[in-house]
């Protein structure tokens, strides 16, 4: 019996390779001698880095940034075990969980530090780069980032902005002639699922504005910002950073690494199916394990699960899917790849208790035993 789990973390409770050991152990008592291969993923969002690097064997880099408040704080990215390819979650520089909530604020926050991530992988001779858009507590878009990296955003009177969302109304003009010539070398595959533009009622201040602590007022001037930084970026650069879809990623993230980097916006999970080389994993395996916290209508619409069970489905290989919690939603699932999904909930439970990680560890050991010893009957 050769098992490949391809799963994405149990968010709030376990991580994709913590994930993964449980259902090993579960398939190891039905099958001892079972070869089972541990491929711990994500989707482009939180806990991408730790799941890449974990995947191939590479290597983690932790260093001194600006982080959203403006503050220091020590940010990490991984590199691939290609020794070739970076992986930055922007999240880990500028994200939501690294401010509390009555201190969120996207007039100040800025995207910093993320530029000084790409700046610490770029001077350690890296150019290819992932990037993972999802989490950030900033709106300004992506203009701190660039900064860091060596654009200069001026104000009327030639004076550099300050960071964060409320200074990009004072822009007036940009200006690219100290960007380090090593920046164009490199290349930016970003993991986004939205579509969102830039600026208007779609835009990053309206959608993402609130969530990060902007109230309404707030979200009107972040808008307007976002108007002015496009519009400059028009004038002066001849840079269309509004219309392309997922510009307004990430407060704006998404327009810095479209018009500024030459980035290229794919989806979140076809990107890190792509990274992990996952059609040569399923190859030769009997059974394909997947899985994460809950399975919904989101599910299908690129998540992990789906990812890795419409390639196992093309490739004539039954997937297994398990969640903590299924909705209604989730029978289409089986029309996209997923031979069975199920529930690893072994009573009733609260929430609580069901995400807490020795719970969540000992439901997804327990259901993956039971189904592979039903596996193991109808072989005999």
């Amino acid at each position: 019996m050769k098992v490949l789990i391809a799963m994405d973390s149990f968010k709030g409770s376990l991580s994709s390779k913590q994930g993964s050991e449980a259902i090993a152990a579960g398939i190891k008592e039905v099958y001892p001698s079972a070869d089972t291969k541990m491929l711990p993923l994500a989707d482009g969002g939180e806990g991408t880095v730790e799941a890449l690097v974990e995947a191939t064997k590479g290597t983690l880099f932790t260093v001194p940034v600006i982080g959203p408040l403006q503050e220091k704080i020590e940010a990490t990215y991984g590199v691939l075990g290609d020794h070739r390819t970076v992986v930055i979650e922007v999240a880990a520089a500028c994200g939501l969980p690294l401010i509390r909530e009555e201190q969120r604020n996207p007039l100040i926050a800025t995207t910093f530090g993320v530029g000084e991530l790409i700046n610490d992988a770029i001077e350690r001779g890296y150019r290819d780069f992932i990037i993972g858009l999802g989490g950030s507590a900033t709106n300004d878009g992506g203009v701190g980032m660039l900064q860091a990296l060596g654009f200069q955003f001026q104000d009327r009177h030639g004076k550099e902005i300050e960071l964060g969302g409320q200074s990009l109304k004072d822009i007036r003009r940009i200006d690219a002639e100290n960007v380090s010539p090593a920046l164009s070398e490199a290349q930016f595959n970003v993991a986004c699922d939205v579509t969102n533009p830039l600026y208007g009622e779609t835009g990053a201040a309206y959608i993402f504005g609130p969530q990060k602590g902007a109230t309404p007022e707030m979200v009107e001037e972040l808008d307007q910002g976002l108007r002015n930084f496009a519009r400059i970026a028009s004038e002066d650069l001849g840079k269309d950073i509004q219309n392309p879809p997922g510009a307004g990623a990430a407060g704006g993230l998404g327009a810095a690494f479209i018009g500024f980097l030459q980035g290229e916006l794919k989806s979140g999970i076809e990107l890190i199916l792509e990274s992990v080389k996952m059609e040569e994993q399923i190859k030769g395996v009997d059974i394909v394990v997947t899985g994460e916290g809950k399975l919904d209508g989101q599910t299908s619409m690129g998540k992990t699960a789906s990812g890795v069970a419409q390639l196992a489905k093309k490739m004539g290989v039954p997937a297994i899917a398990l969640a903590g919690s299924i909705t209604e939603e989730a029978a289409d699932l089986n029309e996209i790849g997923i031979t069975s999904y199920f529930s690893i909930l072994t009573k009733p439970m609260t929430l609580n208790e069901a995400i807490d990680p020795d719970t969540a560890r000992q439901n997804l050991q327990v259901t993956t035993a039971q189904l592979f010893r039903l596996i193991k009957a109808f072989k005999q």
